[in-house]
């Protein structure tokens, strides 16, 4: 049994995911945590952002943010980018992934999920039974709650890599 703290797929970037392949696969709905996954933290959606999003929907892909973070902060990035989301999901529950899952009338094998925290995004992918997808962190900078938790990440990261590889496309 693989270890439910290890993603499915680990990327440098969620810029570099190839997401038509995913599509291809069946895949019709990415959940996307937000900070750090992709923009900074507390930061708006940018232009790459944007871009992005919008050819993620071309694709024909649906798409909900999930976040832990108060209703201010996913609404001020979801702005931007016209999406549904969920906030203050309570990440690593499954409860959020099944209602974005509900929210975007998916199942569980067409949907799957980026972010850049094992413990909360990627612990809760793999309990809610989805595809879980781990990004490096966009910025190196955040805030103490996180960095500490980036420590035992490391030891994890460590054997996940022993297996299995570090994509950057």
């Amino acid at each position: 049994m693989r270890n439910r703290l290890y993603p499915t797929d680990y990327f440098t970037s969620t810029y570099v995911i190839d997401f038509e392949k995913y599509y291809s696969m069946g895949y019709r709905a990415v959940i996307f945590d937000v900070d750090n996954t992709l923009v900074e933290h507390d930061a708006p959606a940018d232009d790459r952002a944007k871009e992005f999003i919008q050819k993620l929907k071309e694709i024909g892909f649906n798409i909900c943010f999930l976040s832990n973070n108060d209703e201010e902060r996913v609404k001020m990035f979801n702005e931007q980018v016209d999406c549904q989301y969920i906030f203050k999901a309570g990440k690593p529950s499954p409860k959020g992934y099944v209602k974005a899952m509900e929210l975007m009338n998916v199942t569980k094998e067409q949907t799957m999920f980026v972010g850049d925290q094992i413990f909360t995004d990627i612990w809760g992918a793999n309990n809610a039974g989805i595809r879980s997808v781990l990004v490096q962190p966009i910025a190196k900078h955040e805030e103490i709650q996180i960095v500490l938790k980036r420590i035992p990440e490391k030891w994890i990261l460590k054997g996940y890599l022993k297996n299995y590889p570090l994509r950057d496309k």
